[in-house]
């Protein structure tokens, strides 16, 4: 007989799927009005007699949404805090949402420890994005109306175990051609090396994409 931890000797591990945060707002309506600017998926707005109202929204690309509402939480309007928001061009993002009319920081990088999770303005703050766009280090934040908030952050190659290997799906086409232009410039290195042209240039961008949405070892 097995016990409720005991799954029958198979090793599994349910499955937990974070699919929803709920942020606390002041006014649905101007959170709702906000949210669709940016471009979100409305996914439902229902009210009740009772005075409970649920209002959920997707980024675009992303397995995660948002609800807010009226009788929904009893946080502090403007209590969520760095949101993560993942890109894989901090500037184009930037460079959308400002179009939108949203106002969001510039783009900077982490001179110190931590600085992307201290208030705007605050020193540790480098403008730019990180040398060489490294990875996980250029960031943007925005604040919703009651001041919630979101923190941008561009990421290219993942961190080795992060992405599930046969995962190599791209949310949007902005995403896909990012990725076939760092393969373009990584593979341009390699024919340099080598000395020849790469008649197989397909299978070595294949290999050079599945591995740096996984965090694998890239191709040289």
């Amino acid at each position: 007989m097995s016990t409720s931890g005991d799954r029958g000797g198979i090793g599994e591990t349910v499955e937990l799927r974070l699919e929803v945060v709920v942020i606390p707002v002041s006014e649905v309506d101007r959170s709702k009005a906000f949210y669709a600017r940016l471009g979100w998926r409305l996914d439902a707005d229902f009210s009740f007699d009772n005075g409970f109202r649920i209002v959920q929204f997707t980024p675009p690309g992303s397995a995660c949404s948002i609800q807010f509402g009226t009788k929904i939480t009893s946080g502090e309007p403007g209590g969520a805090q760095v949101l993560y928001l993942i890109v894989s061009d901090i500037e184009a993002a930037r460079e959308e949402l400002a179009g939108l009319g949203v106002e969001i920081s510039e783009v900077f990088n982490a001179g110190t420890p931590g600085a992307q999770f201290q208030p705007e303005g605050t020193a540790g703050r480098v403008p730019g994005a990180a040398p060489a766009h490294a990875s996980y280090s250029s960031f943007a934040t925005l604040r919703d109306p009651d001041g919630n908030g979101w923190l941008l952050q561009e990421i290219s190659t993942r961190l080795p175990g992060r992405v599930d290997g046969a995962d190599t799906a791209y949310a949007t086409t902005a995403d896909l051609a990012a990725a076939l232009r760092r393969a373009e410039h990584a593979h341009g290195e390699h024919e340099a090396r080598t000395g020849q042209r790469d008649e197989n240039w397909p299978d070595w961008y294949a290999a050079y994409m599945v591995a740096e949405r996984a965090g694998g070892q890239l191709p040289v």
